[in-house]
């Protein structure tokens, strides 16, 4: 695995890249990572994929070994390293890499808001991008336009939770109590409900990251985003055909809405779903997952 670290502004952004693939068709492949996840948790798919294209994988700003500026949120003064951490920033990130580094139209893959940085990047790069597979993408229920007016109790209890979770110390109090090995595992243990490659390495990789000393700013900043892109927001908005891969047990990310995406979108060109997995069949399945992604880059390539 090669991995480098390119300059994008004035932050450092962490990638890698599998060895080059010896295939004749000059395909490129781009992962995106979920929320506290990393490039390392494409640790199942980057090398297999490498065999039938030129694989990269990216930590977003504020994650893995990436520069973790501060947040900034709507109300607050601009302060030196800080930024407003969004669905515009970091699909921003992924289509410049993907002008400056790849320079070659390529397929992205994202789990989960991966999936919706995806979506949004494959919008700007228009023609550059080839397709787009989403796995379990991320459908942002507690984003406002997803509020229900029939839902009174949290009508009524949203403003409250909204300026609770402004306050450093409440953020920070939150990101203290995930930010260990024993509840990481806990959370994992939910995302894979077939316990499939919980592993050390696992627990590791995701743990690691939050140890630095500014990982805590990119959490307060993402839990702050209740007015941002949803997938149906972007889906009519790419020309470029879209795969999704669901796991049928994602305890976070409804099945039946997926289906109801499938229905509705005329480039999304099929659903496929993982029997047995969670929220991250590319790494609890990932045999299976890889399967069903070259299926898809031979049928649109």
């Amino acid at each position: 695995m090669h991995c480098e670290t390119w300059k994008w502004k004035s932050w450092e952004i962490s990638w890698s890249l599998s060895k080059k693939s010896t295939c004749e068709d000059n395909i490129n492949i781009l992962l995106i990572h979920g929320f506290g996840a990393s490039k390392k948790h494409w640790r199942h798919n980057q090398d297999f994929l490498s065999k039938i294209s030129n694989c990269y994988a990216i930590d977003l700003l504020g994650f893995g070994k990436s520069s973790q500026p501060c947040a900034l949120l709507n109300y607050e003064p601009y302060k030196e390293n800080s930024i407003k951490y969004s669905f515009d920033l970091w699909s921003s990130q992924i289509s410049t890499f993907c002008s400056e580094i790849i320079k070659s139209p390529v397929y992205l893959v994202g789990n989960s808001i991966g999936g919706v940085i995806a979506l949004k990047a494959a919008e700007i790069l228009k023609n550059n991008c080839n397709g787009v597979i989403l796995i379990d993408c991320a459908q942002r229920t507690m984003d406002d336009k997803r509020l229900k007016k029939s839902d009174i109790l949290m009508n009524l209890l949203r403003p409250v939770l909204k300026t609770l979770v402004r306050q450093r110390i409440i953020s920070n109090t939150l990101f203290a109590r995930a930010a260990n090995p024993k509840i990481i595992k806990k959370i994992l243990q939910q995302a894979y409900p077939s316990g499939k490659n919980v592993d050390n390495e696992l627990i590791d990789l995701l743990y690691q990251p939050v140890t630095r000393k500014n990982s805590r700013e990119a959490f307060r900043g993402f839990i702050n985003l209740f007015d941002d892109y949803l997938a149906t927001d972007l889906f009519d908005k790419v020309e470029t055909p879209i795969q999704l891969i669901w796991g049928e047990k994602d305890p976070w990310e409804s099945l039946n809405e997926a289906k109801e995406w499938r229905e509705k979108f005329r480039n999304i060109k099929r659903l496929d779903i993982i029997k047995g997995a969670g929220h991250c069949p590319h790494d609890e399945e990932p045999e299976e997952t890889n399967r069903l992604i070259c299926e898809f880059l031979q049928e649109t390539k």
